[in-house]
């Protein structure tokens, strides 16, 4: 069975980069009926914080990628890392280290001056017919993995192609600190090998790391996973996609008033593609998705495309999804929404004329506050020419059937009486009942608001 897995480390938020990796491993194990394990790697203690680990789990519910397995928390599995490494230990593919960060630094440095690649000169790695030095008193050892010193580590990435490292490329890697507390790539490989995973979906930084964990895992006689690293996306500018772009947390964008449909949506084609469709749903998305359509080349985010494919969602949403979206932003603005006007009627009106909840939330306040608009905009529109049209059409509205069909005759009725064009009417009434001169239809937008609330904000027009 396929098993994939999503193991951020809770340093920081999700961010976009993490979210496409969780939703590249979660839709190939979809597609082929498999797994997906969600495991937090919490070892880097100094940094790691709950915060953090919240603040992935939420970004993970809110895109809706949901784990068949986990979350599991390294810090939680400590005995087992240590166990193996005593076996390691035993077996003599592991060995202690005394060299301390002074030497160690010592030696790098010797070894730039010379021109050479700086790395762990192996002193106390075992070997046939050697003496080690005499372990310092008191002190405590790393724990060195004994990496093989000859031949090639490869293997077939499943985006990037054949990649060889030499081992005389790599040093002895250390598994374990000298307090005793196991190293991220020891942790990693232990994880991988025991929870089974299939098939590792990750981004290419981690690419440096990968030989280095083939190697543990065969001296453990483990499966060794398939391989699958993920060029970085780069921002609108071309730049790595860094904290500048807004690239903070997967939350920013449902702060910014985005669906998470979506984001997914719009994730999904940075840099995988099936032909040339470009709007598609999550099942539609697991029932397409290969590791042969990624692309090994730089992703570019685009923002522009985004907010496009969020109004394309937004039209799309049922107007009551959208209402308990919008409650919410208007809440923590003090806006206290009533029942009339229905706020799922007002997001079916202006649904189509938005890009994100945060407009449409800004389009929905208008029909629940003391209303005062802008003075210069009254004057603009409230003219000698428009304003016994206006006292007309308000005498009319006390017995006119109170829907957009009526409405709408009442005020052809009365630019007809006046000989007036229909904005000499509808761009008065736009700015008396939301302050605004752009909004839908005006004869659907007034059988929006009670009666009564258009009466009170139109008798604005009598002290004009």
């Amino acid at each position: 069975m396929i098993r994939t897995r999503f193991a951020p480390s809770p340093t920081g938020f999700l961010h976009i980069g993490g979210a496409r990796t969780a939703l590249f491993s979660w839709a190939f194990a979809r597609h082929h009926g498999g797994q997906f394990i969600l495991r937090i790697e919490d070892t880097d203690v100094a940094r790691s914080t709950p915060e953090a680990v919240q603040a992935i789990l939420d970004g993970m519910q809110w895109l809706g990628l949901a784990h068949d397995e986990g979350p599991f928390y390294q810090m939680q599995r400590m005995d087992r890392y240590r166990a193996v490494i005593q076996t390691m230990l035993a077996a003599g593919t592991a060995y202690p280290c005394y060299t301390t960060p002074d030497e160690l630094e010592h030696m790098r440095e010797a070894q730039r001056a010379k021109g050479l690649k700086p790395r762990y000169d192996g002193t106390w790695r075992p070997e046939p017919g050697k003496t080690l030095p005499t372990p310092p008193a008191g002190a405590l050892p790393v724990v060195r993995f004994r990496n093989p010193l000859d031949g090639v580590v490869a293997w077939d990435d499943l985006v990037k192609g054949r990649i060889e490292i030499a081992n005389a490329e790599l040093d002895d890697l250390v598994i374990a600190r000298a307090d005793g507390t196991p190293t991220y790539n020891f942790c990693v490989v232990v994880d991988d090998w025991e929870m089974g995973i299939t098939h590792v979906i990750r981004g290419d930084d981690h690419v440096n790391n990968t030989p280095r964990q083939i190697n543990i895992l065969t001296a453990l006689g483990a499966q060794v996973p398939l391989y699958a690293h993920l060029s970085m996306i780069l921002g609108d500018d071309g730049q790595k996609l860094s904290k500048r772009h807004g690239a903070v947390s997967v939350m920013q964008y449902d702060d910014e008033g985005y669906l998470p449909e979506a984001v997914l949506n719009y994730l999904a084609r940075l840099g995988w593609s099936h032909g040339d469709e470009e709007v598609f749903s999550m099942s539609q998305f697991c029932a397409w998705f290969d590791l042969d359509h990624i692309t090994p080349s730089a992703a570019q985010f685009n923002t522009e495309k985004l907010n496009w494919l969020n109004a394309h969602y937004l039209k799309q949403a049922d107007n009551e999804r959208l209402a308990a979206l919008v409650q919410p932003r208007l809440t923590a603005r003090d806006v206290k929404v009533s029942a009339s006007p229905s706020l799922a009627a007002i997001s079916g009106l202006y649904k189509e004329r938005v890009s994100n909840l945060n407009e449409l939330a800004d389009a929905a306040e208008v029909f629940y506050i003391d209303l005062h608009p802008k003075a210069e905009i009254l004057a603009q529109h409230l003219t000698s020419e428009a304003l016994p049209a206006l006292a007309d059409f308000v005498a009319g509205i006390h017995e006119v059937a109170w829907d957009a069909a009526a409405i709408s005759a009442l005020i052809k009725t009365c630019i007809g009486k006046h000989g007036l064009k229909m904005p000499r009417l509808a761009m008065p009434l736009r700015v008396l009942l939301t302050g605004q001169t752009q909004t839908p239809s005006v004869d659907a937008l007034l059988a929006l608001f009670p009666r009564e609330l258009v009466l009170k904000r139109l008798a604005a027009a009598a002290s004009n």
